[in-house]
């Protein structure tokens, strides 16, 4: 596995791994490589340092944490969802219910997330209900 640091024709940086430089020459040349900012096409190979790893007895350097945002539009994201769940009431699997309870004046306004099936979401747009996905999964939660 190899890892590239990418620059799109719009400058957005971000990193992949490949299987190979093979590999990841095959992908470009096939336009399968894409901005995970933006989706341009248009990409290429940023100018990077070298990893070297360092001695088994030396000192690991402090990195990153693997949870820690990788890139200013993570963190972007990072920060609209934790606004999104602080003012917002989690109805977990009954979103559609509750959406359609609230557009129909049923229940108080406020603002709810949760989970629907596709064809329940569809059903609340086609009426006029205005619902949006969110770009990111659900927590995972505790049993």
């Amino acid at each position: 596995m190899i890892s590239y640091t990418l620059k799109c024709e719009h400058d957005h940086t971000f990193d992949s791994w490949f299987q190979s430089a093979e590999a990841f020459d095959k992908l470009l040349a096939a336009g399968m490589v894409t901005c995970s900012v933006c989706g341009a096409l248009g990409v290429e190979k940023a100018v990077m340092a070298p990893r070297v790893r360092p001695a088994r007895n030396a000192a690991s350097p402090s990195e990153r944490p693997l949870s820690a945002p990788a890139s200013p539009a993570e963190q972007a994201l990072a920060e609209m969802r934790k606004a999104i769940e602080a003012n917002s009431e989690d109805v977990g699997d009954n979103f559609a219910k509750e959406a359609r309870k609230i557009h129909d004046g049923d229940a108080p306004e406020r603002s709810i997330i949760g989970q629907a099936k596709l064809e329940d979401a569809k059903a609340l747009i086609e009426d006029g209900i205005p619902v949006a996905p969110l770009p990111w999964g659900q927590k995972k939660r505790a049993n």
